[in-house]
């Protein structure tokens, strides 16, 4: 390849940045400049730099000295660009560190909550079963059996307070609604301890990509997108390779 003119390898990189491919990024101009000194050369002409420039940051472009080294202001914009996405990142994660300990308190609610429920739930069920033996004991006081039974079984009736047919329907209701209260907790739990966990997958997906531009639309997403696709894919991550002057 050594024997291709200049001319010939300018036009080849101009048509990998501005091309309906546009396969080039800033980073295989980098990489190309450390390979030789040639190529070190081609990749800093001014009218490559100007390209990337003007589509990568395209507000930049508007008020350029026309003796500008567009290599640098490249590399100050760039610079600047992710020191505001470093920024966009920290507060994203907060923003979503906030939720996480928002979930979790909610969940831990949701738990207090459904652990006195449930106590009431047991409570509940221990005095039902009471006082269904109240009422068997009462029933057993209407046929013969032997004293010592029947004078257990009337012990048993004494003790009882309240008439047990008007307390057993009582608790009976206690006893539905407390159920349908677990499992209104149990859905509430699961449902914010689904959202514990996606906050927690973002958590982990926004710390992975530190320089993904957080402030951007959906709609500006798209269009950013569909203008430079394999541009947006380098600059979510740190570039390896510094600009060399």
């Amino acid at each position: 390849m050594s024997y291709l003119p200049d001319e010939l390898w300018r036009r080849i990189l101009e048509i990998g940045i501005t091309g309906t491919c546009s396969n080039l990024v800033y980073k295989d101009l980098c990489s190309l400049s450390i390979t030789c000194r040639r190529f070190k050369r081609l990749s800093a002409d001014n009218s490559l730099w100007s390209s990337l420039l003007s589509s990568d940051f395209p507000s930049s472009t508007s008020s350029i000295p026309p003796d500008s080294s567009f290599k640098s202001l490249y590399k100050f914009r760039f610079e600047r660009d992710k020191e505001r996405k470093l920024l966009a990142h920290r507060r994203t994660v907060l923003r979503v560190e906030s939720r996480i300990a928002e979930h979790s308190r909610k969940i831990q609610e949701i738990q207090r909550g459904l652990a006195v429920e449930s106590e009431k739930f047991n409570s509940t069920l221990l005095e039902l079963s009471n006082l269904r033996r109240v009422r068997q004991a009462s029933t057993a006081l209407n046929v013969w059996q032997p004293e010592v039974i029947r004078s257990r079984q009337k012990q048993i009736v004494e003790q009882s307070v309240v008439p047990a047919d008007y307390r057993i329907h009582a608790l009976e209701m206690e006893l539905k609604l407390s159920k349908q209260q677990i499992a209104g907790f149990d859905k509430a739990h699961t449902d914010e301890k689904r959202r514990l966990d996606a906050s927690k997958e973002q958590l982990a997906s926004v710390k992975y990509h530190p320089l993904r531009d957080y402030n951007l639309t959906s709609s500006s997403v798209g269009e950013r997108s569909v203008k430079r696709k394999k541009s947006k894919k380098y600059v979510d991550c740190e570039p390896l390779i510094s600009f060399s002057s």
